[in-house]
């Protein structure tokens, strides 16, 4: 791999390390028994949920990045790695909308803000079920824009923790309301603008045409 070929891994890990550390927190202290609080009390009375988003955000963000490396998308580890990615996305997105269903709203969240993570949450798990189906098809194309679309929602924790810097340094707390749901949609529409440019880049476009190969690899 070259130095060139790591940059944009690189970039993603880092982008999601964020939330990735957030998240060993979470799974850090519910091991540990902790004295419930407002903040921790849907998560310790109903842990499941939240151990599993944790850990297939982890696998998900990290084996995901490595997806965009072309000389890897040349090898038999791409398409291993890639039945191991679609489960973990899939865990991903379907603790997110049990998440949204069955916790309480914290005290900075509102009605719109759930409304939300149940449209991203579906969108992403359509969005990797549509890449699952095109790969079945052959459709080697059409499997990686599904795909990255959903990497690129389920990466928007990353992008939301940089959406709320500027509110957090100008105003000293959190956002909250219909505020805080504006910067967390900002998050994942950044993203899914980044991931659109992505996929019309020339060189890009170019590499997918003969993609459609039944020898090429998949995602």
């Amino acid at each position: 791999m070259t130095f060139r070929e790591w940059r944009l891994p690189a970039a993603l890990i880092l982008l999601g390390l964020i939330p990735m550390v957030a998240g060993a927190g979470r799974l850090t202290e519910l091991s540990t028994g902790p004295v419930v609080t407002p903040a921790n009390a849907r998560f310790v009375a109903d842990p499941l949920p939240v151990v599993l988003h944790v850990v297939g955000a982890v696998v998900y963000t990290i084996l995901g990045a490595f997806q965009f490396v072309p000389s890897l998308r040349r090898r038999r580890w791409h398409r291993r790695a890639g039945r191991v990615l679609a489960p973990c996305g899939l865990t991903v997105a379907f603790s997110g909308l049990w998440m949204a269903f069955a916790y309480d709203l914290p005290a900075h969240d509102n009605d719109v803000l759930a409304g939300l993570r149940l449209v991203f949450g579906s969108a992403m798990a359509v969005s990797i079920l549509l890449g699952l189906a095109a790969v079945l098809r052959r459709d080697i194309a059409q499997h990686r824009r599904w795909m990255v679309r959903g990497y690129a929602i389920g990466l928007g924790a990353g992008t939301q923790a940089f959406t709320h810097a500027p509110y957090l340094i100008a105003v000293g707390e959190q956002p909250d309301g219909n505020v805080r749901a504006g910067l967390v949609l900002a998050g994942w529409l950044i993203n899914l603008a980044v991931a659109e440019w992505y996929l019309r880049r020339p060189d890009h476009t170019t590499r997918s045409r003969p993609a459609r190969q039944p020898s090429a690899d998949a995602h």
